[in-house]
């Protein structure tokens, strides 16, 4: 399940490339945050069944859309906890 580079795009809203790699590299920090705040393994989110999945989908273009709006100032505290919240009904208790 990876979120691909024009879906990003077009949930920001961005239609040239200048930022491509900026993207790009949300997208990784992002779906590696994602997956750390589910409490997911590798194997775990690879296995995961389609809702929740759509759920995770969702949180890491939240992320990207967070990070990518607030390059200079991200207060990552509140990020995990919205993510926290967002995330609830299928983060894991721990690892």
């Amino acid at each position: 399940m990876e979120v691909t580079l024009e879906e990003a795009k077009t949930y920001l809203r961005v239609s040239s490339s200048d930022e491509d790699e900026l993207i790009q590299n949300l997208i990784t920090s992002a779906t590696a945050t994602v997956q750390d705040i589910a409490r997911y393994s590798d194997e775990e989110w690879e296995a995961s069944e389609e809702k929740i999945l759509i759920r995770m989908r969702i949180a890491i273009l939240y992320t990207v859309a967070y990070l990518y709006e607030h390059r200079e100032d991200a207060d990552h505290n509140q990020l995990n906890l919205t993510l926290r919240a967002l995330l609830f009904g299928v983060r894991k208790e721990g690892f």
